[in-house]
């Protein structure tokens, strides 16, 4: 695909990290980056403008709540998803593989594809691989996900063979399936905690040639260790000029781990999820904002933060919207949870660009490591 592709411009003289440039029909990114998630076309509570106002580079909808609501054909109608939403940036849409998953006691799996109940009204849907990547080139996205077996944490080496096997098929049949050649398709490498699985499965995956690559299956329970092997098990044996995608990840530790290892993207629900119940990570540290003590704190929420949240309300305001369920406040309290974020991997790609990234890590890791939050 010639308008997506990754341009490594630097790599870290001591770790796998690198910083680079992904270009896309609608903007080129740098990477490493985080993804904000607008699961329903909409990061909730933001604007268009203010994703761009905080830095964001790509976003994210969901494939299966877009399926149920309002509807692919509606969204196609619109002009695709970019239109729809008015959002002219890149965007990247999932396959629903984890959003199955979640709904194991209600999903049926067998070579074809997936049975399982709306979580709306119980009626039975199906997922096949060509379903899926129909769905999604009706949506319109910049970047799609193949459709996957997300492998539940702990399973027999066993059942993890016979899941990524299929995986690898059901891959093979979306690949075929895929009919827009203005959308980069990422193949989605399983394997659980097994080294020869995700070895076997990286290696045929690379052989399909997709556009990109995504590490699944992880954050679902398991223990950081062995987290940290997967990653690890899966990044080097992908191809190292395409882009590495480590998928619903959002803690700090998570993500510098990720950069480390060379890991180009990375999403998560967390920072919106937990602005809406009033916590807040700082360069100072966690701040829950409906505590007591910042009722008369007319300071700024965090005062080396550049968001627009932080630069034009106190703590007391935010507090005073956060305790009276004001709809503004969540917004507001959003817009800085992911800035921060992001503003934290911008100062990533800096630091992979002065070949210091490991001492950033560790300076960073020691003031926020605690934060399991993030």
């Amino acid at each position: 695909m010639k308008n997506f592709y990754l341009e490594i411009l630097h790599q870290d003289k001591n770790s796998h990290a690198r910083y680079g440039i992904l270009h896309t029909p609608h903007g080129n990114v740098e990477v490493p980056c985080f993804m904000p998630v607008g699961t329903l076309a909409s990061v909730k509570t933001l604007s268009p403008e203010e994703i761009k106002e905080i830095g964001s580079g790509i976003i994210l909808a969901n494939t299966y709540h877009l399926h149920l609501r309002p509807g692919e054909d509606i969204v196609k109608k619109a002009g695709g998803l970019h239109k729809f939403m008015n959002y002219d940036g890149p965007i990247l849409t999932d396959s629903g593989g984890f959003q199955v998953f979640s709904l194991m006691d209600n999903r049926k799996i067998d070579e074809d594809g997936v049975s399982f109940k709306s979580h709306l009204d119980g009626s039975m849907l199906n997922f096949t691989p060509e379903k899926v990547i129909e769905i999604e080139n009706k949506l319109g996205a910049d970047i799609i996900m193949s459709f996957d077996e997300c492998i539940p944490y702990p399973a027999s080496h066993e059942y993890v063979l016979e899941s990524t096997l299929r995986t690898l098929r059901w891959a093979k049949r979306g690949l075929e399936a895929h009919n827009n050649p203005q959308q980069a398709l990422f193949g989605i490498v399983q394997g659980g905690e097994y080294e020869d699985l995700r070895k076997m499965c990286a290696l045929e995956l690379g052989k399909m040639n997709f556009d990109g690559y995504s590490i699944g299956g992880t954050s679902i329970g398991e223990p950081k260790e062995v987290y940290s092997k997967m990653v690890d098990y899966s990044v080097k044996y992908l191809p190292l000029e395409k882009p590495r995608y480590l998928m619903g990840v959002g803690s700090i530790d998570y993500i510098l781990e990720g950069i480390e290892k060379g890991v180009d993207m990375f999403d998560c629900v967390l920072p919106t999820r937990l602005a809406r119940h009033g916590a807040l990570l700082t360069h100072k540290g966690r701040v829950n904002i409906r505590d007591a003590k910042y009722r008369e704190d007319f300071s700024p929420l965090d005062d080396e933060c550049d968001c627009y949240t932080c630069k034009n309300f106190t703590k007391a305001y935010l507090r005073h919207l956060y305790v009276t369920d004001e709809s503004f406040g969540k917004r507001l309290l959003s817009i800085h949870n992911l800035r921060f974020l992001i503003s934290l991997v911008e100062e990533a790609r800096l630091a992979i660009k002065e070949d210091r990234f490991l001492e950033f890590k560790k300076t960073v890791l020691e003031k926020f490591g605690s934060e399991r939050g993030f």
